[in-house]
């Protein structure tokens, strides 16, 4: 169990040092330390980042008012609206497919989010110039994508939903990291929904003090994460992140 702990704050704090839950450093955990098999480590990586989400949303609101964000209720619509289909759907899949092709899923879809980070932190955001109505049309695929990336890995979703919402709708980095939360909670529920309904989910039952020391150490990790945000910067950390996932990437890829 102190293991345990130790892993999930260590993910908590390297989440929190660039404003992420974490849970895609937690996934490759997940598999090759703790022997979690793909689905079943998805469905505990889905229920570990309800937790550190729900246990965000308190300090972003008093960071980030809901007066501020009360304006951009129809961007959270939007996404919203293709990414709690993206999620049902992708929760579907996974529970579907085969463990060695769900490895695999998984190992490119780490390279994706390794892709996101580099994009987020590293690259410069700029607002895309599009019709309203496009925009919404391309909002809704987003979403459904970002839906389905989120309910395969078992994550939030913010490395792709906070560029999203910059590129997109040109929301300040800042309300961006708050709106993403108020998207991916409602999406990761949808997700977890489906996944209840399939004979793996319960691991949880099975895994009941797992779940909690890890739930317990992955908080903890964040909030420190959290009050370390900045202290080092994003350039130094930010690639090392980048090969830590892809370095899980390949880890997974060939796991058996």
């Amino acid at each position: 169990m102190p293991v345990v702990f130790t892993a999930g704050a260590a993910v908590g704090i390297l989440g929190g040092m660039i404003g992420l839950g974490g849970a895609e450093f937690r996934l490759p955990l997940l598999i090759g330390l703790f022997g979690f098999v793909a689905l079943q480590a998805v469905i505990v990586n889905k229920a570990l980042s309800l937790v550190v989400v729900a246990s965000a949303l308190p300090a972003r609101l008093a960071a980030v008012p809901l007066h501020d964000l009360s304006p951009h209720w129809t961007v959270v619509v939007n996404l919203l609206a293709g990414s709690v289909v993206g999620a049902w759907l992708g929760a579907s899949w996974a529970t579907r497919m085969r463990s060695t092709t769900l490895y695999r899923v998984l190992a490119v879809l780490l390279v994706l989010i390794a892709t996101a980070l580099a994009a987020n932190h590293l690259g410069t955001l700029t607002t895309l110039n599009l019709p309203p109505a496009v925009r919404v049309i391309v909002g809704l695929a987003a979403g459904t994508a970002i839906g389905v990336v989120a309910a395969l890995m078992g994550v939030a979703g913010g490395e792709l939903l906070i560029p999203t919402l910059v590129l997109l709708y040109g929301v300040d980095i800042k309300i961006a990291g708050s709106l993403s939360l108020a998207v991916s909670l409602p999406t990761m529920l949808a997700a977890f929904t489906r996944y209840s309904r399939d004979a793996s989910f319960t691991v949880l039952r099975a895994n009941t003090r797992f779940l909690t020391v890890m739930g317990a150490g992955s908080v903890t990790g964040t909030v420190i994460g959290g009050q370390l945000l900045g202290i080092a910067p994003a350039v130094l950390l930010v690639p090392v992140l980048i090969a830590l996932l892809l370095a899980s990437a390949i880890k997974v890829w060939t796991h058996k």
